[in-house]
């Protein structure tokens, strides 16, 4: 959420950063409100301060036996408190109505990130590692899966419906090393801290980190009016909900192999067949929590932390910056990497990498203190993906494939695969 104090004094800059993003022009309207809204405040507690000073004169006028005073002072208290009723009522529904308008506003792009209004804008930073070449016309992961007989979509339907895939045999381990190896070489060698979070979060939790409202119809809702995460982002940021850190413990850094859930309610059509996009999956999630001056860095860190998945996967692939009109709601500036996969002929993300500055501090009230300072600062708040769990077992299937339909295991998955080097064609 953005600073109502920093709307005030730049509203020209709100509107010049949602035309960036493809977005109308909300200033005017948000002012609007709140110079609304903190003038029916301003003359609630004056009202208010009227009639406590009233309600102390009545004894006062009591005591001195001055009735006609007392009476006439009962008056206008009562007068008083028939405005507060009225207006008290009105300042809640206003202060309801600014805090919802300034919910659904996005954050505010860094200058640095490229304008434009969709992917087409997207600017490429690297590339690392050279496209496999096959004397053969690679085939795309489903292929593959379902010939070794491991990978199964008729069985998910069955039991669940579309989006969902049922992995089995050397396929579902295959996909539990690469969750293992990530989680290992993130917490033994890049500083982040395992956490274990709960998969069902909260309204606050979700709204926390600028899914709610805007986004409800993406995630899954049970029955108690609990949320199933739709990444572990959720309840890895908001471990600091609500909480004032110190100086030396930033930067806070955790990571999470957890279930994902989405409905994909906006992609109908889109990815139906393989495992690209699905309604169930696993990712591992990077976390940062940081101060004021170190969050720009850090976005780096973290990029170069989910680079190095795919480098010792042996996989080749782009990084990209987000264009303004291409990034996620919470968003200051995001690096996607993307992954090549032969069989598709193209490019797919694995992994995003994103910095949102105070965003989310502020929907959370997550704060810090600084070194020598008595007051608090909000905290800058990081997330990406430490990579996709299932993008990058289909990135491994695709560019490891053989022409007779074996897989070969990268090097660095081996221990984790018994020591097998291949999972053998059926």
């Amino acid at each position: 959420m953005l600073d109502i104090k920093w709307i005030r004094d730049n509203p020209h800059l709100l509107d010049e950063a949602l035309e960036k993003r493809g977005g109308a022009p909300q200033a005017a309207a948000i002012t609007a409100l709140d110079e609304e809204w903190r003038s029916l405040t301003a003359k609630v507690q004056e009202a208010q301060g009227l009639r406590n000073t009233a309600s102390k004169e009545i004894g006062i006028a009591m005591k001195a036996g001055d009735k006609a005073r007392a009476e006439s002072l009962k008056t206008e208290v009562s007068d008083i408190k028939s405005f507060l009723s009225d207006a008290e009522s009105r300042e809640r529904v206003l202060l309801e109505q600014l805090q919802s308008a300034l919910s659904g506003i996005p954050n505010i792009p860094l200058d640095d990130v490229p304008v434009g209004a969709d992917e087409g804008a997207n600017v490429e930073i690297r590339k690392h590692g050279q496209k496999p070449a096959f004397d053969y016309a690679p085939k795309e992961h489903f292929e593959i899966g379902e010939a070794l007989g491991f990978m199964d979509f008729e069985g998910a339907a069955r039991i669940s419906g579309s989006r969902f895939t049922v992995l089995s045999g050397p396929l579902a381990r295959l996909s539990r090393a690469l969750g293992q190896f990530m989680l290992d070489l993130h917490t033994t060698e890049h500083g982040y801290k395992e956490v274990q979070p709960p998969l069902l979060v909260r309204d606050d939790a979700v709204f926390g980190t600028g899914q709610l409202p805007k986004f409800a119809e993406d995630l899954f809702k049970t029955t108690d009016d609990r949320w199933l995460i739709p990444t572990a982002e959720v309840p890895l940021t908001n471990l600091v909900r609500e909480q004032i850190l110190s100086h030396d413990q930033l930067p806070l850094r955790v990571t999470a192999l957890t279930p994902c859930f989405r409905s994909e309610a906006g992609s109908a059509g889109r990815d139906t067949r393989g495992m690209l996009r699905q309604h169930q999956f696993e990712k591992v999630e990077l976390v940062s929590i940081t101060g004021e001056g170190g969050s720009i860095a850090e976005l780096d860190r973290m990029t170069a932390c989910a680079e190095e998945v795919l480098k010792r996967l042996g996989l080749h692939y782009r990084v990209m910056v987000l264009s303004s009109g291409d990034m996620g709601f919470g968003a200051r500036k995001t690096h996607d990497i993307e992954v090549w996969l032969p069989g598709q002929n193209a490019y797919r993300e694995i992994s995003s990498c994103s910095v949102c500055g105070d965003f989310q501090a502020r929907r959370m009230n997550a704060r810090y203190r600084a070194a020598g300072e008595k007051q608090t600062r909000f905290v800058h708040t990081l997330n990406g993906s430490g990579v996709a769990v299932g993008r990058a077992l289909i990135a491994v299937i695709e560019n490891f494939q053989n022409a007779d339909g074996s897989i070969t295991i990268p090097d660095t998955l081996r221990p984790y695969m018994g020591g097998a080097d291949s999972i053998p064609a059926a």
